[in-house]
């Protein structure tokens, strides 16, 4: 068949760590799996309440637009006369947490620590005492680990830049190379004056004035200070929105940090920690009764770590220094169901099965034999519960849920089954802990990947199989592959139109379902010919409040618009401002044929045309989001458009490019207006 040509290639794997003392310095953060969020700060003093309206929370300065000198009045307030270092260690302990992180200084920019360098801190307080030192010392007394919350943004210092839209603090004199060095003196400050430091977690990197190479110097001062200290993503400008994980690029951080979610499928070799809220907010707020249960909490625990992931679960503390009741009811309960079922949480991996109907699952490797973690959350009626696409022998089972006792475990068609008691042992979430021979032979379906969906002269087509020990096979003729199909030894070219199918077998029998991808032979758009052109894109705004991108062309039809020219698709101090509608237009010069991707990243929604076909769509309220489009193009002039808009809060646009397979880039030269 012309489309199918054998491809042997060298194939050499992405190693997830750099060396064994960056894999060591991670492996206590990987053992632990639980740890305690805690946002307090002068924010605690007005409870999420302002001017009559209580749905503030840590934000109530930006949200609620209180002036720096108005807010700086609650440092002569601040004096939590009820906060006890070892009592807060103790609750987190007690809650089966190994570690805590801490807001050693919030957006505001009000510090909890001794900082030399700033007088808006701790000491300034009727209070007077250093939170952080107090909780570290309380952490080593009591086995945890201590971490820091940083904020690299901070709505007080006269030098970070932007200002707030709403403010009318000058920014004429601003330095913000200046803040950075403030920023860093801070870091260097909370690592050498603490003793050893877990994690360093920083936010509030998206605005524009936050770079790249800022994050790369300020990660590089961390690990200089403390070589084994582990430093999140938000570091860097590598974060796809609140899903939180690092996009494709030479973004540094050692963990991605998803937000009030759970990514909905394991990531294998990659490090993610979610934090999650107890109610809606995170610093506390004495109107917000939203209370999660404990038993949706403790479910929300097994799922991140049946996903290979940590949970870092928030109390706000109040203003006198005490967690709120619902909170410490909460904490206890989680605390209870882990003394009996903490061996499925610490310690483990991802599940080596994609799902099971009843719960979720967690694994422990070992030597000779792996122990599964059946968590179980829709208890069987008829007493057996079956864990179907695992191919190994088992050697026994017990349920945690009972102390311990022993429960028959059987092999049968497809998988084992388990003989338990007609009740569930315990009302949350009951384990059985099962133990099979060998590393777990799950029967999960391959993986199609190539690098696009269309197909330009060739492009390479890889199989992956998420079950090693299983044999793939193929089929390109539009049949469902049978154990004498093609087995897949490597990555095939394909030159046209194609649909694979896949899937896998294990002794002779497929065990997982079919899997299939179909590639579309394309022709590139053909250039423009435009009469003349002037270098730069067309930009235009306008005002307005939408939850989506409005119709522009309409809004625009019977008025005047004020345009300007600008060199690339990005943020610019002009445009960074709520309840927005942008549009950037002209002209693209593309060099030579062949398939482009482009990565649209926004904060709110976005959408990219080129030749008037849409190639991505980012559409829809939401934080800091990349999607990608690849379309193929003849080399010349090709028209481009995009939409953006930003209803409140951060703003963030930029449009990076590549040849398909290529490292993206920032578009800058080769655009004009005509």
């Amino acid at each position: 068949m012309r489309h199918l040509l054998p491809l042997c290639l060298l194939l050499t794997s992405c190693a997830v760590f750099s060396g064994e003392r960056e894999a060591d310095r991670m492996d206590w953060w990987r053992e632990a799996r639980f740890g305690l969020f805690l946002h307090w700060g002068l924010y605690a003093l007005p409870a999420g309440e302002w001017n009559g309206a209580t749905g503030y929370g840590e934000w109530i300065q930006h949200s609620a637009h209180i002036p720096v000198e108005t807010y700086e009045e609650f440092v002569a307030k601040f004096d939590p006369v009820d906060f006890d270092a070892d009592e807060w260690v103790r609750i987190a302990k007690e809650a089966g947490m190994r570690y805590i992180v801490i807001t050693t200084k919030h957006h505001d920019g009000f510090c909890l620590f001794d900082s030399e360098d700033s007088y808006y801190d701790i000491r300034s307080t009727p209070f007077a005492r250093d939170v952080m030192a107090e909780l570290a010392e309380a952490c080593r007394r009591q086995d945890m680990r201590i971490g820091w919350y940083h904020s690299i943004m901070d709505w007080h210092h006269p030098d970070y830049l932007p200002r707030r839209s709403w403010e009318d603090r000058p920014a004429d004199t601003a330095d913000f190379e200046r803040y950075v060095a403030y920023l860093h003196g801070q870091v260097e400050e909370l690592l050498t004056d603490y003793g050893e430091i877990g994690v360093m977690w920083f936010d509030g990197e998206w605005e524009e004035t936050w770079t790249h190479e800022h994050g790369r110097a300020l990660y590089e001062l961390c690990r200089e200070l403390q070589p084994d200290v582990i430093v999140n993503n938000r570091v860097d400008k590598g974060r796809g929105g609140m899903a939180g994980m690092t996009a494709a690029g030479d973004y540094v951080g050692d963990f991605g940090t998803p937000e009030q979610e759970i990514p909905p499928t394991g990531l294998p070799g990659v490090d993610w920690e979610t934090c999650l809220t107890m109610n809606d907010n995170w610093g506390y707020n004495r109107a917000d009764h939203a209370w999660k249960s404990a038993h949706d909490l403790i479910r929300t625990l097994v799922d991140v770590a049946s996903k290979g992931g940590n949970l870092l679960l928030n109390v706000g503390p109040t203003a006198r220094g005490t967690f709120p009741a619902p909170a410490l009811e909460r904490l206890n309960e989680i605390g209870t169901w882990m003394d009996a079922h903490g061996e499925a949480i610490y310690g483990t991996v991802a599940s080596p099965l994609e799902s099971v109907p009843w719960g979720r699952c967690t694994l422990r490797p070992g030597d000779g034999t792996s122990l599964l973690y059946l968590c179980v959350f829709d208890w069987p009626s008829n007493g057996k519960l079956e864990l179907l696409g695992l191919g190994n022998e088992p050697v026994g089972a017990r349920l945690l849920s009972a102390g311990g006792r022993a429960v028959n475990a059987f092999r049968v068609d497809g998988g084992i089954r388990i003989d338990v008691p007609p009740t569930m042992p315990n009302p949350h979430v009951a384990v059985i802990a099962l133990e099979v021979l060998g590393a777990p032979i799950a029967y999960r379906a391959p993986r199609i990947v190539a690098a696009a969906d269309v197909v330009l002269d060739e492009l390479e087509v890889r199989i992956e199989s998420q079950s090693p020990e299983l044999v793939v096979r193929y089929t390109t003729d539009g049949s469902e592959p049978v154990a004498t199909s093609p087995r897949y030894l490597g990555p095939i070219l394909i030159v046209d139109s194609v649909t694979f199918k896949t899937r896998a077998f294990h002794e002779g029998r497929p065990v997982t379902p079919v899997v299939e991808r179909t590639f579309r032979e394309v022709e590139p758009l053909p250039a423009l010919a435009p009469s003349s052109t002037t270098p730069g894109l067309t930009r235009f705004s306008l005002p307005g409040d939408w939850n989506a991108l409005p119709d522009i062309d309409e809004l625009i039809r019977f008025r005047r618009v004020p345009r300007d020219i600008v060199e690339t698709i990005a943020m610019t101090p002009e445009i960074a401002r709520e309840r927005l509608v942008v549009r950037h237009e002209g002209l693209l010069r593309v060099p030579e044929r062949g398939l482009y991707t482009f990565h649209l990243t926004s904060d709110d929604g976005s959408r990219l045309w080129i030749e008037g076909q849409l190639v991505v769509d980012n559409d829809g309220l939401h934080g800091a989001v990349t999607k990608t489009g690849t379309i193929a193009l003849a080399p010349g002039l090709h028209s481009i458009r995009v939409d953006w808009f930003n209803k409140t809060g951060s703003a963030e646009l930029s449009l990076r490019w590549a040849p398909l397979g290529g490292k993206p880039v920032l578009l800058g030269s080769g655009l004009y207006s005509h």
